[in-house]
């Protein structure tokens, strides 16, 4: 059963450690209550004594102890939990200190019969005089003694498996094996964690003197203690800080940012999470794992916890202590509950208001983050609808109005041109392909700013955030763009029905690569650009979309021609002066489409035909 239970052997060390912490809790709190306890609090510890001699590690605690019937009751008794019952009581009776106790499930010490093939369990209660002696070899059978001489607090004897690294039992005898356990589960359990090491050798007595007395044996602290994150900012020098995310993080780097949490009420938890101040190199890799530690009142339940971070905030490094949380017995795997859901929504909320205040009073700060994560942080605009805002608030992006500095969307805003009501982007594979596109030619010829999206999310998100403070967001590359106003009204409608049958013989000549020609204000300089309509994919979202193995149809878009373009009128004065044979026109017709693919960085269907195409043109222009 315990085999099935959990998926990692080691657990058992974090199990008993933290039913011994539960312990010496339980007789803490005793001893506030009873003042004629008879027990010794002055000292309150767990001990480990490993001997690779005979192959046997003990855990022993001087906590609260165990009655001969809470023995019976309690270990006989599989996956009954004592210290649930103690929670209980103590809940009732409104104790604060209810909260301080960690394991809720009995089960745990029947993790050590994964690595032991015996456990022998030693106990005497606080105020009583005689101890009980429980012992078994894990086949649903149990001794119970009496020990007349048992110290104050429970010991546990585990009878060691040999190690088999292919089975992940490892030699739970070896002291650098328990230091090791101890720094990654168990590291900030409040009481201190000893182990007890052989004595050190005695210096040979010099001629005439007599030897000295054998040393007593060292003890080793093996954990800090010292849980940051309970701690307020004020308690916690920047070095220490600095220290204990490289130790979660395995990076380098300093940390960018500290956030420290402490949240009370209905349930309680803390966190401290930090911004890195570097990429790490796994960082668009899809085994990337979480940055989040979950602990349980000190104790590590999970190094990485997906859970509690969203994915586009996977950068974020942490930790998150909680009183209480729904686990399974093994406590290796979180149930989802609205705990977890309401611990994730503050943290979610907390990350981005931070990175926000960077962004207003640190822009130094703010471009390094943004320069290694913004890529990723911009995942969010599609990923979390109910932060997509303030995320869109906290994001920069490059445009046109800097070469080299990114603007934020507030600052836009105050630049945006009279009678401007909509902020204009367009996305592409990189700056220089946007700036060389059509579709930029009348923007940049009336000073409108227009943001450059070059990231491959940036394709997806802008179908998902419609808008910024009120005002649209709109492609240059879709729909109708007027930037001449009513004025110009008139004037449009006339040169209209001059390229009337012209655009009616090409969108038919066309018609298996475009939606319709019609004749545009956006051009200044080029003779003909594709828009696709509002809800449009962009080429280079179909790009990205066949890359991943997704099939996409080809989608047809609008022709828009400039009127004013030396080619443009004459291929309306050519198709004028013909008759009704226009046939030697479909080759120009065919090229204009395929350039103004090409002008946006597009991929033309059929470039061999076009190229064909240019060859008899390149012919005919010079006989």
């Amino acid at each position: 059963m315990v085999h099935s239970i959990y998926s990692n052997k080691d657990s058992f060390l974090r199990e008993i450690v933290s039913n011994a912490s539960d312990a010496l809790d339980k007789l803490r709190i005793e001893g506030l209550r009873d003042k004629d306890l008879d027990a010794d609090i002055s000292d309150l510890h767990i001990r480990f004594t490993p001997d690779s001699k005979s192959r046997t590690l003990t855990v022993a605690d001087n906590g609260i102890g165990m009655s001969r019937d809470e023995v019976i009751d309690l270990i006989g008794t599989v996956a009954k939990s004592g210290t649930a019952e103690v929670r209980r009581k103590l809940a009732e009776a409104d104790e604060a200190t209810a909260e301080d106790l960690i394991g809720q499930f009995g089960i745990g010490f029947y993790s050590t019969f994964m690595v032991a093939e015996k456990v022998t369990l030693v106990t005497r209660k606080a105020g009583e005089s005689v101890g009980t002696r429980w012992e078994s070899t894990g086949d649903g059978t149990y001794t119970v003694d009496d020990v007349a001489d048992a110290p104050q607090g429970t010991s546990i004897t585990l009878a060691l498996k040999d190690a088999d690294e292919d089975d992940a039992v490892h030699d739970y005898a070896d002291p650098a094996v328990l230091r090791s356990l101890v720094k990654r589960y168990s590291d900030f359990i409040a009481w201190p964690i000893r182990m007890l090491g052989a004595a050190p050798e005695p210096e040979e007595p010099a001629d005439g003197e007599e030897a000295a007395e054998p040393a007593a044996p060292t003890d080793e602290v093996l954990n800090s203690q010292r849980a940051l994150w309970s701690k307020s900012k004020s308690e916690v020098s920047d070095e220490e800080y600095a220290e204990f995310y490289r130790h979660i993080s395995h990076a380098w780097d300093e940390p960018l940012e500290t956030i420290s949490l402490h949240a009370e009420g209905t349930f309680e938890y803390q966190a401290l999470l930090f911004l890195p101040t570097q990429a790490p190199f796994d960082l668009f890799m899809r085994e990337k794992s979480a940055g989040i530690h979950l602990y349980v009142k000190r104790v590590l339940i999970m190094e990485d916890c997906a859970e509690l971070m969203p994915e586009y905030l996977r950068f974020v490094q942490g930790v998150v202590d909680a009183s209480d949380l729904s686990l399974n017995v093994s406590r290796e795997i979180l149930q989802q509950d609205r705990q977890i859901r309401a611990i994730r929504r503050r943290l979610v909320k907390k990350v981005v208001s931070t990175i926000q205040e960077l962004a207003d009073k640190r822009p130094d700060d703010y471009r390094t983050f943004w320069d290694n994560f913004g890529r990723v942080f911009k995942e969010g605009l599609v990923n979390d609808s109910d932060n997509a805002q303030a995320i869109l608030k906290a994001s920069m992006f490059a445009s046109t109005h800097s070469e080299t500095e990114p603007t934020r969307l507030a600052d836009y805003v105050t630049r945006m041109a009279e009678g401007q009501d909509v902020i204009y982007y367009m996305t592409g594979e990189s700056r220089e392909q946007i700036l060389g596109s059509p579709h930029l030619e009348a923007f940049r010829a009336k000073g409108i700013e227009v943001l450059l999206l070059t990231d491959p999310v940036d394709e997806v998100w802008v179908g998902a955030v419609p808008e910024f403070d009120g005002k649209k967001l709109v492609s240059i590359a879709k729909g109708v763009v007027d930037l001449d106003g009513d004025d110009a009204e008139s004037a449009d409608e006339e040169r209209d029905a001059a390229f009337a049958p012209l655009l009616e013989w090409m969108g038919e000549t066309l018609s298996d690569d475009v939606t319709e020609v019609r004749t545009t204000s956006r051009l200044t300089d080029s003779a003909a650009c594709l828009v696709g309509d509002e809800f449009s994919m962009t080429p280079q979202l179909e790009k990205l979309y066949r890359a991943s193995g997704q099939p996409v149809p080809h989608s047809k878009r609008t022709l828009e021609l400039n009127p004013d373009h030396p080619l443009v009128m004459k291929l309306r004065d050519s198709f004028g002066a013909a008759d009704d044979d226009h046939s030697r026109l479909e080759s120009t017709a065919s090229l204009v489409y395929a350039s103004a693919v090409l002008a946006e960085g597009g991929d033309l269907q059929d470039p061999a035909k076009i190229a064909k195409l240019i060859a008899a043109q390149l012919t005919e222009s010079l006989s």
